[in-house]
């Protein structure tokens, strides 16, 4: 885009600009796609050390500007980690549908934000339909309710705010913390570390939290929760929440939730499922066996920018008796809200932390609409089938060790090569090559053998070509 050398807001603001602008810059971002999906495209991942790239990044802003968009956006590409290429297999951050990202667009120029329904009426009723759907994908009922909010991390802290109002027997939004009546939270030592940090950031400090062992499979036992619970009695706590995982982040390992909401009913526990990265499989007749249970849960948290490929982040916190959406920030504010807040479903800050939110049920419910739920389901196991794929070949692979069998798309391995007793330093080194090469992107965990590498399967193009390619990386890496 050519820059007059003196721009007003109306220059700022031309359609005719943006339409030659925008033109411009999605014939960019096709051919970024193109190439990405292609595989031509070399770098998965920059090499980049942050005090270079801070340096690349200046911020010297002229008074009149000095930059060309187009520049700067292939600027921007060439230095961004390319989650459309199938070979992204590390976080849990998916290749967004080009369609979301357009709705992105849409709701990014309209800018309607939707935590109270006059200033975003149209997302407002999207999020409603799309809250009551994935609760009844759980087998939950008409009165199951909540919100969207930006990310896991908050969604968490919702549910347990939530849980923390209606389990304990006294108001502890109005009364604050009292010591006399100390709280406990039983979880997975699997967990995300979301959920620690949400009950440090409830004030009830990192003490509160239980961490209940697993077993081999990286599954809460009856056992374990049994004895943390009595653990949590005889240090004078009163346990009021059980959070399962559904999927856990380290191996994808799904919690038996039947197990864990028999124990709550029996024990007076609210049970919250972490279901931001699994939630996702209630959609696929083949694998929601994997969350056989959570129709009993209290809560549950579903992040759409996972499995269901949209920008993050977009995060539907969901309880089965809908009221208890509205315990997590009780709380008057009259110059927003004139009525009672179970009044009024559509005022959304009355249930979340912000009070200023972005559309986000827009980028989920433009694709589920305009391409049906099949799309999604077939995506979902698609990526499934590939985690067992990858398995079977680790485990016919001499010199690769599979950690656990995947439940969902996140497999863990290690390299492991004759002669050499370091395995963890061998690991990380090997993973530090891989990012250096800049051909693939992987993590690593910590498990209980040790460190391991660790994939997420969740580019809907990747192949099981792609994944051979990596072992072979990865053993040209070892003795280069």
């Amino acid at each position: 885009m050519q820059r007059p050398d003196t721009l007003s807001l109306n220059d700022a603001f031309s359609p005719e600009d943006f339409r030659k602008t925008g033109h411009a810059l999605i014939d960019q971002l096709a051919d970024y796609l193109f190439h990405s999906q292609a595989r031509t495209q070399t770098t998965v991942l920059p090499s980049i050390d942050p005090e270079e790239m801070l340096q690349r990044w200046d911020a010297d802003f002229m008074a009149s500007g000095d930059s060309n968009f187009t520049q700067l956006i292939s600027n921007v590409l060439s230095d961004s980690n390319n989650l459309q290429d199938p070979r992204y297999i590390g976080h849990q951050c998916c290749p967004p549908l080009p369609l979301a990202a357009l709705s992105d667009l849409v709701g990014n120029l309209i800018n309607n934000a939707s935590a109270v329904y006059e200033m975003g009426p149209v997302n407002v009723a999207m999020e409603r339909q799309l809250i009551r759907w994935m609760a009844g994908l759980a087998g939950w009922k008409d009165n199951a309710d909540g919100v969207f909010t930006h990310g896991g991390t908050i969604g968490n802290l919702t549910a347990l705010l939530a849980a923390r109002q209606a389990m304990t027997d006294y108001d502890i939004w109005t009364e604050g913390v009292r010591h006399d009546k100390r709280l406990a939270v039983l979880v997975s030592e699997q967990c995300h570390y979301s959920i620690k940090r949400a009950v440090a950031m409830m004030g009830l400090g990192e003490d509160a939290v239980y961490l209940i062992p697993t077993d081999d499979t990286y599954h809460i036992t009856q056992r374990g929760l049994s004895l943390q619970f009595a653990k949590a009695i005889s240090d004078g706590r009163r346990p009021f929440t059980l959070v399962a995982n559904g999927c856990s982040t380290a191996t994808g390992s799904y919690d038996d939730l039947e197990m864990a909401a028999a124990f709550c009913s029996n024990n007076k526990l609210w049970l919250h499922v972490d279901g931001a990265h699994g939630a996702s499989v209630l959609l696929s007749p083949e694998y929601r066996h994997r969350l056989r249970g959570i129709e009993r849960a209290d809560s549950f948290v579903w992040d759409a920018h996972k499995m269901m490929m949209v920008s993050a982040l977009a995060t539907a916190v969901i309880f089965r008796e809908g009221v208890h959406s509205y315990e997590a920030f009780s709380q008057n504010a009259s110059y927003l809200f004139e009525a009672h807040a179970r009044d009024e479903w559509y005022n959304y800050a009355h249930r979340t932390v912000e009070c200023t939110k972005a559309m986000i049920g827009l980028k989920l419910y433009v694709p589920l609409k305009v391409y049906g739920t099949d799309l999604f389901k077939n995506h979902i196991e698609t990526t499934h089938k590939l985690a067992e794929s990858f398995a079977d070949l680790l485990r016919l692979s001499d010199d690769f060790q599979l950690a656990v069998e995947p439940e969902s798309n996140i497999v863990c391995f290690r390299f492991i090569p004759k002669d050499v007793s370091d395995l963890n330093s061998l690991q990380a080194e090997l993973r530090c090559r891989v990012l250096q090469s800049e051909k693939f992107y992987i993590v690593q965990t910590m498990l209980k053998e040790g460190l391991w590498l660790r994939v997420t399967l969740i580019h809907p193009l990747t192949t099981l070509d792609d994944l051979k390619d990596l072992l072979n990386h990865i053993r040209e890496l070892a003795i280069s």
